[in-house]
């Protein structure tokens, strides 16, 4: 009962948690994709509780995605109407759940766990660089943003370099503050006392930071916080004022080409980023407890249906959230619900609450985050798999900082086959002689790529020699090789070599008995 009861509250913190840091990121994916603010604060909604209750995952968030703004903001350009686009989420949806039941979620599957691992620490380092202007009070760029060129005709260092020059002493001083608090309290506070557990940091943080934003607001107006600089809610006079949010998707564009054109778009990056995000999450679960990526993408689908009808941008599994929501320590799906339904509740009943946020706490509460995800000790750990390991890790690494997470993944996810490949065609065959003795060992799977090593080890073979060649290890060997083997076993006589020929007995190949009729003919010749 007692470890019932710890479970709920641990979840409960860490839905606080989640919830502070969804709340802007909602609001800044948004203003990127020109949609209505509330339209993204929808989609965190729906994405909490409708695909935190259909998911498989135990500890992934969903929400709107900063990969997306580009599709989204483009799609709303073309169509001009944002019901329009509406009806182009909902039939996103639709495809996504068709995806699912053709259990198109197994590409999730053949991702490199190194290019997941590279991916983390991208993001990490992103949070890093990004939230570095937010917390000195610079916010020119939306928070949330994850791409290199940013639309403010910036990137991410010259935003840096420029943010320098707007500092702002109040915000400086709520950063600084709010770090050394989730220092403090991961460091000290934590090991001290299990109380402390059960508060999250940072919802101190954002309590501190309220407290000095005010205190400047009433005492030191000069050092005041801008109203650009903290959080910004739309707000409801009225119950009618707050369903009109609220937008239904106009059905009369269904024969519009440009609706299912952004529709199957959005579909596929949406799925793709989801099973990328599904994938990382269960990487960093404590448990790594595996999540059913078909039925994430049917969960996934369902979201965006209902973002789609009720005036919400599309949802993706994302990373970010998932993180801060492990690092607070969530165990199962409760965080994510909770984290929902206190956006729904917070927009609905206390909008003028959240507006007193100031946006460099929030800023520091993802700067810590990334640290986590991004630790010198991760690339220690990785650096000494090895170059096979660390090449696409590093190399992911580089790709997604400087251009976006999809791309920056595609890169990883060819650099990591290639190592796969590498890897795999030095060890399917072995190969060695001792003075004319020569053992051809065949092992897993051989694939053509194998066949010019073999080709020209086996035409290397000199005279009067020796060979064995030991294919009772091998799983698979194509076809190309079997003709090179062949082609061998018919000339070898020429040179006066023998061959033998070694196979499992537990193994009934096709290519074993034309490996013998060739061999038969070849020691009838010699």
């Amino acid at each position: 009962m007692k470890k019932s009861s710890l479970k709920i509250a641990t979840n409960l913190s860490s839905s606080i948690v989640v919830f502070l840091v969804a709340l802007p990121l909602c609001l800044g994916v948004a203003l990127a994709s020109s949609a209505p603010l509330f339209s993204g604060v929808i989609a965190g909604v729906v994405g909490g509780i409708v695909v935190g209750l259909c998911s498989g995952s135990h500890i992934s968030v969903s929400g709107p995605a900063a990969g997306l703004t580009v599709i989204v903001a483009t799609a709303i350009g073309k169509l001009q109407v944002f019901e329009a686009f509406l009806l182009a989420v909902f039939i996103a949806g639709i495809i996504q759940i068709i995806l699912g039941y053709c259990k198109a979620g197994i590409l999730g599957d053949y991702i490199p766990s190194s290019v997941i691992k590279g991916m983390l620490a991208a993001i990490g380092l992103i949070l890093i660089l990004k939230q570095f202007p937010h917390i000195i009070g610079y916010d020119a760029d939306f928070a949330g943003d994850e791409t290199f060129d940013q639309p403010d005709h910036e990137n991410t260092f010259s935003e840096m370099f420029k943010a320098i020059h707007y500092v702002t002493p109040s915000a400086i001083v709520i950063g600084i503050l709010s770090l050394s608090i989730q220092i403090l309290w991961d460091k000290v506070l934590v090991k001290k006392s299990k109380i402390f557990k059960l508060i999250p940091a940072p919802l101190v943080v954002v309590l501190t930071g309220i407290g000095i934003s005010q205190y400047c607001l009433h005492n030191m107006p000069t050092y005041a916080l801008q109203a650009d600089q903290m959080v910004s809610i739309p707000q409801a006079k009225t119950t009618q004022d707050f369903l009109s949010f609220f937008t239904l998707p106009k059905w009369s564009f269904l024969s519009n080409y440009q609706v299912w054109i952004t529709a199957i778009t959005i579909a596929i990056v949406a799925s793709l980023e989801s099973l990328l995000s599904i994938e990382a999450a269960d990487e960093l679960d404590p448990y790594k407890r595996v999540t059913p990526t078909n039925r994430e993408l049917k969960a996934q689908g369902i979201g965006n249906l209902i973002s789609g009808l009720i005036g919400g941008l599309p949802v993706t599994s994302v990373i970010v959230r998932t993180s801060a929501n492990v690092n607070a320590g969530a165990t199962n799906k409760l965080s994510t619900i909770l984290h929902g339904l206190l956006i729904l509740l917070s927009v609905a009943f206390i909008p003028h609450l959240l507006n007193f946020i100031p946006l460099s706490c929030l800023a520091a509460i993802l700067i810590y985050t990334g640290f986590k995800l991004a630790k010198p000790s991760i690339f220690k750990v990785m650096y000494k798999k090895g170059w096979d390991q660390f090449m696409p890790f590093a190399i992911t690494i580089v790709a997604i900082v400087f251009t976006d997470l999809l791309k920056g993944i595609l890169v990883g996810i060819i650099v990591g086959l290639f190592f796969v490949l590498r890897s795999n065609f030095r060890t399917a065959v072995f190969i060695v002689n001792d003075d004319d003795k020569y053992l051809f060992r065949l092992r897993k799977d051989v694939s053509f790529l194998n066949k010019p090593i073999i080709k020209q080890k086996l035409e290397q073979v000199p005279e009067n020699a020796s060979v064995l060649i030991d294919a009772s290890r091998a799983d698979f060997i194509d076809k190309d090789v079997i003709e090179v083997i062949e082609d061998f076993l018919l000339h070898a006589h020429l040179k006066n070599i023998t061959v033998e020929i070694k196979k499992s007995m537990y193994k009934n190949y096709d290519v074993f008995e034309r490996f013998e009729t060739a061999n038969n003919t070849n020691k009838q010749l010699v």
